[in-house]
């Protein structure tokens, strides 16, 4: 087993006033050559964005993007004719493909939004763009794992062009718990949105993430509440 630990605070930072963005991989002004990618992780961005404010229209190309809300309404418009809003309990899935145009504000003008970028490189290149959207409000496992992605398009969750699985818990209990691997050739990169957890000895407070590869399964200890997300993603790809 290999591992590598990422404490919240060595993430990159960026300011721009209406937004503020942790990166806990290698992205615009923030580069750190050891800090690249984890497998077929590319982006995981935590960003919180002002009221009234967002990302003006802007493109992707051969890249999955997730986004996970935490916090507000984000609305979401693309040139695939998509107009939503996602929401806490939501999870959105934009496959780039050939081309995709794009944008995201906060809804609201009077709270800010919080929610999670993620960028996963895909295991087919020029796709035809695809915009998915679902609520797992009513699906979430009480202290346990609920799958929010996989690869599978009649799965639990939204499915992405790449052999990856995503899990959200929710805690409000001390819990153990064991994670097998749905292929040895994979690896799971574990972030803590909330409380504490222990892997291998290992303790993971909020916003810390933590790699686990040339596994195929680890245990994992909830001290008492947390929400935790455990990314599955092919190493090589």
């Amino acid at each position: 087993m290999k591992t590598i630990y990422h404490e919240a605070k060595t993430r990159g930072h960026a300011d721009h006033g209406w937004l503020k963005s942790y990166h806990s991989f290698s992205f615009a002004n923030y580069h750190n050559p050891e800090r690249m990618h984890f497998g077929a992780l590319r982006v995981l961005n935590d960003d919180v964005v002002a009221a009234g404010r967002g990302f003006g229209t802007h493109p992707h190309r051969n890249m999955e993007i997730i986004s996970i809300p935490l916090q507000g309404d984000l609305k979401h418009m693309d040139d695939m004719g998509n107009s939503t809003v996602i929401k806490q309990g939501d999870i959105q899935v934009m496959s780039a493909g050939s081309g995709v145009s794009h944008s995201e504000f906060n809804k609201n003008n009077d709270q800010e939004v919080k929610f999670l970028q993620i960028w996963i490189f895909p295991n087919q290149s020029e796709v035809t763009p695809r915009y998915g959207q679902i609520s797992i409000s009513d699906k979430e496992v009480a202290n346990g794992l609920t799958q929010i992605v996989s690869p599978n398009t009649d799965d639990d969750g939204v499915w992405i062009h790449q052999d990856a699985w995503f899990y959200m818990g929710s805690f409000n209990m001390e819990k153990s718990g064991n994670y097998k691997l749905k292929n040895n050739h994979n690896g799971v990169y574990v972030f803590v949105l909330d409380g504490e957890l222990e892997i291998n000895g290992q303790l993971l407070q909020a916003r810390d993430g933590y790699g686990i590869w040339e596994t195929d399964s680890f245990s994992y200890h909830i001290k008492s509440k947390a929400k935790v997300l455990f990314m599955e993603v092919p190493m090589q790809f």
